[in-house]
């Protein structure tokens, strides 16, 4: 743990061993060993640039696609607030602090006759959604980004053009310890009241098929394939991981309190008190018996961070 008067002041919120178990939508995980909330993008550059560099930086979203380990983070956790969930509209162009959720960003953009509907069922924020490229219902970040606004571990503050980013099949070249602060999109037009009914019926169709009232963290692990025969960022395609999972004979599947959803296998979740380590076992149990059953090798879409064990505080 960095001694704490080897840390840059801040204007902005910085706790120390702050659990973030109840900051993950699973539940689970241990303290980091510094919690920072930056007031502004110039609390957040100046504090990074005056951090020293042993000092590692993970930048936190919601938590809604993310497992902490027990033992928690070594470092600096940073999670954006009120100062970065703005969304503003200029011309045809979208503008959302990475804070902002994904719904959210979705409903504002519509009302003004932007069509962003398939955020409107992603969890999360923008942020992350830029660094995984999310996506759904054929449609991705990578289809609507123009340029992000980040924060680099040595504070600089910079502009990026999409081309820059490297976005592929829920992924991003975005270095972990690069803060996204804002993105610009720009989408296409529509009807505000189109745009509405289209999301009500994603939304239903979402709630249908998937256990929105449990704990999980969303998909567990990527599609099979990664990429459409065109060679473009796609889920569109036919082999999907629940239906190998399913074949695996893994719906259901429990290991302590954590459980693969009978609703939809491809959703791990804390069913009882599950701890990181029960609902990390599972999941590589799981990726055991799809290789055992078919030769495909699943690929993590929840990112998983942090030591394994509990983490002496004291």
């Amino acid at each position: 743990m960095a001694n704490p008067h080897s840390l840059p002041n801040v204007r902005g919120k910085l706790t120390r061993n702050r659990s973030l178990s109840d900051l993950t939508w699973l539940r689970v995980g241990g303290p980091a060993d510094w919690f920072f909330q930056p007031l502004d993008e110039d609390d957040l550059a100046a504090f990074m640039g005056a951090l020293p560099s042993e000092v590692a930086v993970f930048p936190m979203g919601v938590g809604s696609n993310l497992i902490v380990r027990d033992g928690g983070i070594r470092g600096v956790v940073i999670r954006l607030g009120r100062g970065f969930n703005g969304v503003e509209f200029d011309g045809g162009i979208v503008r959302a602090g990475a804070a902002a959720l994904d719904a959210q960003v979705a409903r504002k953009a519509a009302a003004a006759g932007f069509d962003l509907t398939f955020l409107r069922t992603i969890p999360g924020s923008i942020g992350g959604a830029v660094r995984m490229n999310a996506g759904c219902y054929g449609t991705y970040m990578a289809d609507v980004l123009d340029a992000v606004q980040v924060v680099h571990r040595d504070g600089r503050i910079e502009w990026l053009k999409v081309d820059q980013l490297g976005l592929g099949y829920r992924s991003s070249d975005l270095p972990d310890d690069t803060v996204v602060i804002s993105a610009d999109l720009k989408p296409p037009r529509g009807e505000p009241d189109e745009l509405e009914a289209k999301m009500e019926s994603q939304l239903r169709q979402r709630d249908e098929s998937q256990p929105t009232k449990d704990r999980t963290a969303g998909s567990t692990f990527r599609n099979p394939a990664g990429f459409s025969s065109t060679g473009r960022a796609d889920d569109t395609h036919e082999l999907k991981a629940w239906k190998v999972i399913e074949d695996a004979g893994m719906r259901g599947a429990r290991l302590g309190g954590a459980w693969m959803n009978e609703k939809h296998p491809n959703f791990l979740t804390n069913a009882d008190n599950a701890t990181a380590s029960d609902l990390e076992a599972l999941g590589e149990l799981v990726r055991k018996k799809v290789y055992d059953s078919s030769g495909i090798e699943l690929q993590w879409e929840i990112k998983r961070v942090g030591e394994q064990g509990a983490h002496d505080t004291d």
